[in-house]
This record gives C-alpha cells, structure tokens and sequence, in this order.
C-alpha cells in the first residue's frame, strides 16, 4: 500500500510539468501585453518594452519557461508582474479561504445528501422517494451563479439574516457554503439511492437478514459501506471541481480566494500568477485522488488485498 501511495505521490512531478506547460503557452499566446497593463495606455513604447525587457519577456518561451520550472523546483513561486508582490505570499493569503469554502461544502453536502439517499433506496417508490428524487434533480441542474444571487436577494437584501460578502464571521460562509454544495448534494443523493438499490438486492443482505439480524444494521452496516465507494469517488470529483472552479461563488460573495485570484490575473496577462495558482490546484488534485484510493482500500478490504498480493507478488519475484 506504501509503495503505491508512494508512486501517486511521484506521480505528481509529470502532472505539474504537463499542467505548467500548457498554461504557459496558453498565456503566452494570448492578446495583452503585461507591461502596456502596468504603465497603462499613455505609457511610450519605449517604456513598455524597457518594463517587458525587466520582466524577462522578451526572451524565448522555452527559456522564459525552464527558468520558471527551476525555480519552482526550489519552492520559489516567483512575483507578480504587478507591484512585484511575492506569489508565494498571495497564494498562502487566498488559497485557505478557497480550502475552506470547498472542505465545509463537502461536509454539508455528505450530511445531507446521504441519508437522504438511503432513505430514498429504503423507501423506494414511496413519498419520500419521489420528493427526495426530485429535489436531487433539481439541485443537480440549478447553475451556481444564479443560486449565489437567488441566496442573496433571498436571505441578505429581504430577509437580511445573512451577510451578503466578506469572509470576517462564521455566518459569512453559510450563503457561500450553499451555493457550493447545491450541486453535490444532488449527485450524492441520485449516487447514494442508485448504489443502495444495488447492494440491498445482493445476496449477502439476504443472508444478514434470515439470520436474524436487524434491519438497521443490514442497512447501515453491511449494505451502506460497499455502496460507499461510488460516492466516495463522486465526493473526491466535485471536492477537485470546487478548488479549482468556485471562481463564480467567490465572485458573487467577495471571497478572496484562489478561483478569483486566477481569473483576476488572467484578465491582467500575469502569468506568473496563473501558472502557480494552477500547479498548487494540479498538486491538490493529484492528493485528492491518492485520498480517494486509500478511502477505497479502507471501505473495501478486497482493494486493499489486492495491493498487498500485488507487492509480495513483486518481493517473492525479487527473491527468485
């Protein structure tokens, strides 16, 4: 299991290469000129390309590139093009908001989306069902930038129970929180009910209930945990989603975080910026994935017996 996690882990290094070389040649072909952004329109060209020439623009892409890369190997994020702040310094400042926001949602997401999932298999065909089926539907198909203002106009302007911007109390999140896990709680809910469907018809919960056991711990205890692993992986999906694509419910809430700090710097050509926003995002999703495979390997002991015959199948051919 170690040495799996272990080759995830190192899996990283090709994901950051592939993912920083992509984002800058996009940016590099991209209109705008950094230095006309930072001097503005009345600015000579003269002075432009004096500032380009500080910021090393104008020396070949692969240079521009492999001097990046070195540099990141060292831990050093490089500055922003504008003012010369520290990226390091702007990715620690926004990036917790943005883990935040993400982290809370899937929590609020799971505690209600999956029992109302189970209840729904349980119930099947009944009231419940159908309300619980509906409402996933809904939640599934309502966009995020218009339930960030359907939440604002709702509960900040006419009710005005919450605020409707800033990150400094706790009941700032709540808006922001809803917003992110409206789409989740309808996948987890249609994944939760579709999984259960399946387990409670398998054989092993017959077996569990003719010999006498209880119908909540048929339920909760034999056919919860193996239908887990499909919401498990739809959990690790949308948690990747949200730390790399909440840019619309920061937008709308003022949260500064990683989302609005890309898209802020894509508008303005600092590819520095984007380039360290989007290698912290690829390194993030590559952690998710190994935490979704450890969580498969816990939920299901023929996962995680499949990785230990496959390394002492590996030793016993060393040996030989």
């Amino acid at each position: 299991m170690w040495r799996y996690i272990l080759k995830r882990l190192i899996f990283v290094i090709p994901v950051m290469l592939f993912c920083t070389f992509v984002v800058f040649s996009i940016m590099n072909v991209k209109p705008g000129d950094p230095g006309r952004n930072v001097l503005g329109l009345d600015a000579t060209q003269e002075a432009v390309d004096a500032y380009n020439h500080q910021l090393g623009l104008d020396r070949p892409f692969l240079v521009r590139y492999g001097d990046y890369m070195l540099n990141l190997l060292k831990g050093d994020f490089g500055k922003s093009y504008y003012g010369g702040k520290e990226i390091g310094t702007q990715i620690r400042t926004f990036f917790p908001n943005t883990l935040k926001l993400s982290v809370f949602s899937i929590i609020f997401s799971l505690i209600v989306g999956l029992p109302l999932g189970v209840l729904s298999a349980v119930k099947q065909y009944s009231f419940l069902d159908r309300l619980s089926t509906i409402i996933a539907m809904i939640l599934a198909c309502i966009p995020s930038f218009w339930l960030c203002l359907l939440l604002m106009m709702a509960f900040s302007v006419k009710l005005k129970w919450l605020p409707a911007f800033g990150t400094d109390d706790w009941k700032c999140w709540i808006l922001p929180i809803l917003a992110c896990s409206a789409n989740t709680i309808g996948g987890i809910i249609r994944m939760t009910r579709s999984s259960m469907l399946e387990e409670i018809r398998k054989d092993y919960v017959r077996t569990a209930r003719s010999k006498g056991a209880k119908e909540r711990t048929v339920i909760y205890v034999h056919a919860l945990r193996n239908s887990l692993i499909p919401v498990v992986t739809t959990l690790g999906s949308r948690l990747t989603g949200l730390i790399g694509g909440s840019v619309f419910v920061e937008s709308v809430f003022a949260i500064p975080g990683i989302g609005r700090l890309v898209v802020n710097s894509i508008n303005t050509n600092d590819t520095n910026v984007v380039v360290g926003a989007v290698v912290l995002i690829s390194v993030c999703s590559v952690l998710i994935n190994l935490l979704v495979d450890v969580v498969y390997a816990y939920l299901d002991p023929r996962i995680k017996a499949k990785y230990i015959s496959s390394a002492k199948k590996r030793t016993s051919g060393v040996a030989t």
